[in-house]
């Protein structure tokens, strides 16, 4: 038996204001009982999975070229497969690689742990790969070409949502696909990807989330709230699972790098505005402050709170041979820095039960301290080729070079240069320009939006692009590195897709308007995919002659 949807209330039935075209706008109460359902969801999924296997298909195409470390594979391959075989990362003997690279995997690890400075989740993503295909380029690179289609997926997917458009999903998707920066990560061990793609989960459940709140208190509330005292419904609204499977994501997020911990703090505060707001379009006075409370401190537990129990428990593979870390990293540099003492449980007798998980935890404690330490101080003098400010990474100032073959002779490996050139392979770290370029276009336009036109959905763009690359301003003093944007990319993408939204329109009936909105729209895809064809050869290890690299170099900054 299903139960009737409480009446619409008289002020719905008479319109609030009228748009453009003097239809009636629906109130809050309406909007938020009917979420965008006009396409077929079966073609959605259908459109957004196609896709993702197109993006899947370029990641794994010769993933296993070249047959080398490229750039910090050289760490995180050998932690995965260390964390495979032995629970924990274990330092190694000298020339590991050479010897990886010839088939050997047996009696190149030592019994010491290693120093490692990122956390274990997405390491332990790359040893999955290292355990189906085998310790090689192609085994330790295959998770990273999972998950980077899968993110294009999850793309498509947010971009539906908030447009409500399989159009525009597909067109997200397909600008992430061809990014050459997410294109190249995703065919690399590190772990950037594996943290881009856990964050735009997260945002896609808080949407979720947004969605599914409202349209929870528009059945609890059968009509405006009236009373100035009442607060809205709080019960009905404390267990918000979305939020739930958003606090796994963040936690996997910030369990595979730390900057995921800037942009949880946006959105969080973003959930709490969102649910004030929702609030306040039912007719809830002082809405901001009450929200705090009977949506604000759930919110936190549901999300925050996850997120710290997911996170800890990615460590369990450390927390399990805390000893070993006890014994022989408890008395390092970054421990002594600025007067520190060695780990008090160096020298505690080993406890047992509860007391054996708190001592654990403890040392956990005093090792990300160390790690800390490393982060903020132990790199501030160093020096990189490839670093860069990151002020100028959304205008792709410094790309990074991760592999290169250079002064490959005429006649030699297929090299057919002319007398006196030569030929050269390389893998560049570089964004597709038309993307980033446009999308920093993109991003101020979605500001006015956000701000002028009160479009939640633009907010989203600003907010994501505020919290993934400004606090990255405060660390211009070490080295960091352009490719950690990837975390940015999708909220540039989804800039990008909803000013394309606005291009088009929302009727599909022919208009001048609708025609040059597909036409701009249309040249720039267009521009994109020859983009991406053109950078093809620098991001797959490519042979090109000197005076072909020369032509896709545009700037000596990208040397």
């Amino acid at each position: 038996m299903t139960t009737a949807a409480p009446p619409e209330p008289a002020e719905e039935r008479v319109g609030l204001s009228r748009d453009a075209a003097g239809r009636p706008v629906p109130s809050a109460w309406r909007r938020a009982r009917s979420r965008i359902r006009g396409e077929d969801p079966v073609v959605g999924w259908a459109a957004s999975i196609a896709v993702a296997l197109l993006a899947l298909f370029l990641r794994l195409w010769h993933l296993g070229r070249p047959h080398a470390f490229e750039f910090d594979e050289t760490y995180y391959a050998k932690d995965a497969w260390s964390l495979l075989h032995f629970g924990y990362a274990r330092d190694y003997v000298d020339k590991a690689n050479d010897r990886i690279l010839d088939g050997q995997t047996t009696d190149l690890w030592k019994s010491t742990p290693e120093m490692v400075v990122h956390p274990d989740v997405g390491k332990w993503l790359i040893a999955l790969g290292e355990k189906a295909f085998g310790m090689d380029p192609f085994g330790w690179r295959v998770s990273a070409a999972v998950v980077g289609a899968l993110m294009v997926l999850v793309m498509c997917r947010l971009a539906r949502r908030l447009t409500g458009s399989t159009l525009l999903g597909c067109v997200a998707g397909l600008l992430l696909c061809f990014d050459g920066l997410h294109f190249v990560l995703s065919r690399l061990a590190l772990l950037d990807i594996f943290v881009a793609f856990f964050i735009l989960c997260g945002v896609h459940c808080l949407v979720a989330d947004r969605d599914w709140h409202r349209a929870r208190m528009a059945r609890l509330v059968p009509d405006q709230v009236s009373d100035g005292r009442s607060w809205g419904p709080v019960r009905g609204l404390l267990l918000r699972p979305w939020l739930l499977l958003g606090g796994v994501c963040w936690g996997l997020a910030v369990g595979s790098k730390w900057e995921a911990l800037y942009p949880l703090a946006a959105f969080g505060l973003l959930v709490w505005l969102w649910s004030a707001g929702a609030r306040r379009s039912f007719g809830v006075r002082w809405a901001v402050l009450r929200s705090a409370v009977v949506d604000g401190i759930p919110a936190f537990v549901q999300l925050v709170l996850v997120a710290l129990v997911v996170y800890v428990a990615s460590w369990t593979g450390w927390l399990v041979n805390a000893q070993a870390y006890e014994q022989h990293l408890s008395a390092t540099q970054y421990t002594h820095y600025d007067g520190g003492q060695d780990w008090p449980t160096r020298t505690e007798p080993d406890a047992s039960g509860l007391g054996e998980v708190t001592q654990s935890l403890r040392s956990l404690w005093y090792y990300h301290q160390d790690v800390y330490a490393f982060h903020t101080h132990f790199l501030n003098d160093s020096t990189h080729t490839y670093a860069s400010n990151p002020a100028g990474w959304l205008l792709l100032n410094r790309p990074v070079g991760v592999a290169a073959d250079t002064d490959i002779q005429p006649g030699t490996q297929g090299c057919a240069a002319p007398a006196g050139s030569d030929c050269l392979r390389q893998v560049l770290l570089l964004g597709t320009p038309a993307i980033w370029w446009a999308g920093c276009l993109a991003i101020l336009y979605a500001l006015a939006m956000w701000v002028g036109a009160r479009d939640w959905r633009f907010g989203l763009a600003v907010v994501g692009v505020a919290s993934t690359w400004l606090p990255w301003l405060q660390y211009d003093d070490r080295p960091i590195f352009s490719f950690y944007a990837v975390i940015t990319l999708p909220f540039l993408v989804l800039a990008l897709t909803l000013a394309i939204g606005r291009l088009l329109g929302t009727s599909a009936a022919p208009s001048g308007r609708r025609t040059a909105g597909v036409v701009v729209s249309g040249a720039f895809l267009v521009l994109v995919l020859l983009n991406f064809a053109w950078f093809w050869p620098i991001w797959t290890n490519q042979l090109l002659t000197h005076g072909e690299w020369l032509d896709r170099i545009w700037f000596t900054r990208w040397i």
